[in-house]
């Protein structure tokens, strides 16, 4: 395919970030799927990953990380309330 088929691609894909969401933030959302597909052997798994990943490196001072702390709490609550419901 050539670049004349599309003339404005080349133009949108300098304008839009290639990722915009952070891992820890799709790492998160593949969490609660697995959790709504009762797959809770898979959402252990996922949160533990979460976990390294928050743990490993300091985030911003911008509340980013009270906030990813709190998600994993929060999703680690969730888990817990699943299996024992």
């Amino acid at each position: 395919m050539g670049d004349t088929e599309d003339p404005g691609r080349e133009a949108l894909a300098g304008a839009v970030p290639r990722y915009t969401r952070r891992l820890s933030d799709k790492i998160l959302i593949a969490f609660h799927h697995a959790c709504d597909q009762g797959d809770f052997e898979v959402a252990d798994q996922l949160l533990r990953i979460l976990e390294m990943l928050i743990t490993r490196r300091p985030l911003t001072a911008d509340g980013n990380r009270r906030r990813s702390i709190e998600s994993l709490v929060a999703a680690h609550e969730r888990l817990w309330h699943l299996r024992h419901a």
